[in-house]
């Protein structure tokens, strides 16, 4: 039997040979590693994670298309404008396509980037609105280190796109918070990172062992009592009845008849010594953590946090979904407004999403049920202005 050892000619680092009473040798290996993790760039997080990984796909697509939906206020000072420029603008931000995915697509960069890159540009009256990917995107920064453009590099080309107002255009960085970066902002999956791996990983080795045609990974043992080796003949014989009897998906499983000194040595761990499926649940709830996703409207067991599926949607909205589209209208209020006029602040509609409906039926029933209150205060109290 020919062996290919995993270490050069005259090299022994790791193993060590064991020679016991029987005529045969044990080879023990014993091989120390670092783990290898996924890179941290944009396009790595992007690959392994939105691409390759259910979970993180989801929980992405949840959010993004979740916080896309929310309709958009527009309010000069405190009285609510239902038609306005700035609304038409949100509402067909290009010719490439409507507001809801535009919006889409920006949500779905700062939670794989951490940054989004809006680009204004302007022609007169009209105006447009694109997104630069961030892998694309580079912060430059002043003498004194502050901010103050975007370099935009695309194949062969670059520019420039000046942050902030000005006439012409003008670029704004959405960013999550970063506590060591003071430009760019940290993306949640790479505070899972640990998880998507291991996930990742878990469905490569399931795989492996699919394409391996289902064999147990070990090894057979030959131990003559009168000592001695297999001869050619008997060693292709055997290997033709493993791989015609044992191998493959249907065949495994199938108890393996020994004899003739032959014994099965187990070289690697069973699924259930892994814990597999647990492993991987618990790398599917770590993921969904991070990103702010319960894990029972992910499909995750295991994760009893809330009592229905019902008050998990609205623990959703409320922690996740609400606060990402919060700091976006200010974000854009700040860059857009002073455009169209002073005093003009973008808000969004929170009692037209369907997941917070019970919460706002409960509302309208106690301040309904509230006869201390005229029906202006009542109005006021939902959000409504006085009757005309």
């Amino acid at each position: 039997m020919g062996w290919d050892w995993p270490w050069k000619r005259g090299r022994r680092d790791g193993a060590r040979l064991q020679t016991k009473s029987g005529g045969y040798g044990f080879v023990a290996l014993h091989a120390q590693a670092d783990a290898q993790w996924t890179r941290r760039d944009y396009a790595a997080l992007a690959r392994e994670g939105f691409m390759r990984n259910p979970v993180v796909h989801r929980a992405v697509r949840m959010i993004a298309e979740a916080a896309a939906a929310v309709p958009w206020l527009l309010y000069d000072g405190t009285a609510e404008l239902s038609e306005h420029p700035l609304l038409d603008l949100l509402e067909r931000p290009n010719q490439r396509g409507a507001g809801t995915s535009f919006f889409e697509t920006l949500y779905g960069h700062l939670l794989m980037s951490g940054n989004a890159y809006v680009e204004l540009a302007e022609a007169g009256d009209a105006r447009e609105l694109h997104l630069l990917r961030p892998d694309h995107v580079a912060v430059a920064t002043d003498a004194s280190g502050w901010p103050v453009a975007l370099e935009h590099r695309h194949g062969g080309t670059a520019r420039r796109v000046a942050l902030g107002g000005e006439d012409g255009g003008g670029a704004l960085h959405l960013r999550l918070f970063h506590p060591l970066d003071d430009h760019y902002g940290f993306p949640p999956l790479q505070a899972a990172l640990m998880a998507l791996d291991i996930h990742n990983a878990a469905g490569r080795w399931n795989k492996a062992l699919l394409d391996n045609s289902a064999r147990p990974s070990g090894a057979l043992v030959y131990a003559p009592k009168e000592g001695g080796n297999l001869t050619e003949d008997q060693y292709a014989r055997l290997k033709e009845e493993l791989e015609e009897g044992y191998s493959g998906a249907a065949r495994a499983g199938r108890p393996m008849l020994l004899e003739g000194g032959l014994d099965w040595k187990a070289m690697g761990l069973t699924p259930k010594d892994m814990d597999f499926v647990e492993a991987r649940n618990g790398a599917s709830r770590d993921i969904a953590l991070a990103f702010g996703v319960p894990p029972m409207i992910l499909g995750i067991p295991g994760d009893n946090t809330y009592a229905n599926y019902q008050e998990a949607n609205r623990a959703f909205y409320r922690m996740t979904v609400l606060p990402l589209v919060a700091k976006t209208a200010v974000e854009l209020s700040a860059f857009l407004g002073p455009r169209f006029g002073d005093g003009l602040k973008l808000g969004f509609d929170a009692d037209r999403i369907d997941g917070l409906s019970a919460e706002r039926e409960a509302l309208w029933a106690r301040i309904g049920a509230a006869d201390f209150l005229t029906d202006d205060e009542k109005r006021e109290a939902v959000g409504y202005g006085a009757r005309l």
